[in-house]
């Protein structure tokens, strides 16, 4: 299989997911660590695989992360094409750069390290002023609020959907700098660490970040919702 059709057969997989929801949700630790750590290792074993030129091992790594990288663009740039677009660019630039990845680094953090520098040079070469402000307009569901979810039972699904799409909502007012890290840390459930490096900032920016990212998600849920408990 050759590297585009490996990227094409993903993007038919994004194109058909549109229509599933995430729930924003908190962190929840490694659940089953065997899982977590037999998960490590086929991550490894088809990182060196990649390094060695297999482009099977390219695509079971772009099925791992498809919808978490495509989301993570999607809150970065805020449109669906864009977001395709980059996600594309991220993976060939992974099959540009693989071999200089030092195996020693976290594969993850060097991933979204890759699509962050794309989307940051993009949003500065088309719509710098977004760099720093936040959407005029956030009313309705996000796109990024329309991927695959645990399955929940119906009333608490429900319930859960409805309040992680006000989330999306008002994260989608924030400007990009703080839809980023609550992105990172919530949506990706990234280490502090592993976020300070896809940021390639020092732990306690990231942590400033975070703390001003969530007391404004906070404020802009109280002003949208009151009467609702969002501590």
């Amino acid at each position: 299989m050759s590297l585009f059709e490996v990227l094409a057969r993903s993007m038919d997989m994004i194109g058909g997911i549109a229509s599933f929801r995430l729930n924003m949700h908190s962190i929840s630790g490694l659940g089953d660590p065997a899982a977590y750590w037999e998960g490590q290792v086929a991550l490894e074993s088809d990182v060196a695989q990649l390094r060695g030129g297999d482009l099977d091992a390219l695509s079971a790594l772009l099925t791992r992360y498809q919808n978490r990288l495509y989301r993570y663009l999607l809150r970065l740039v805020r449109e669906p094409s864009e977001a395709e677009d980059l996600f594309q660019q991220t993976w060939l630039r992974v099959a540009e750069k693989i071999r200089q990845f030092d195996p020693r680094r976290n594969f993850e953090a060097w991933l979204f390290t890759l699509a962050r520098n794309l989307a940051i040079d993009h949003l500065r070469r088309i719509r710098p002023e977004s760099l720093d402000q936040p959407a005029a307009d956030a009313a309705g569901e996000s796109a990024a609020a329309r991927l695959p979810s645990r399955e929940r039972p119906a009333i608490e699904g429900i319930l859960a959907r409805e309040r992680a799409g006000r989330l999306g909502a008002a994260l989608e007012l924030l400007p990009m700098v703080q839809r980023e890290v609550l992105t990172l840390r919530f949506e990706e459930e990234m280490k502090l660490e592993e976020i300070a490096e896809v940021l390639d900032a020092p732990l306690s920016t990231v942590k400033t970040r975070l703390r001003r990212a969530l007391e404004r998600l906070r404020e802009t849920l109280e002003t949208q919702y009151p009467g609702e408990n969002w501590q």
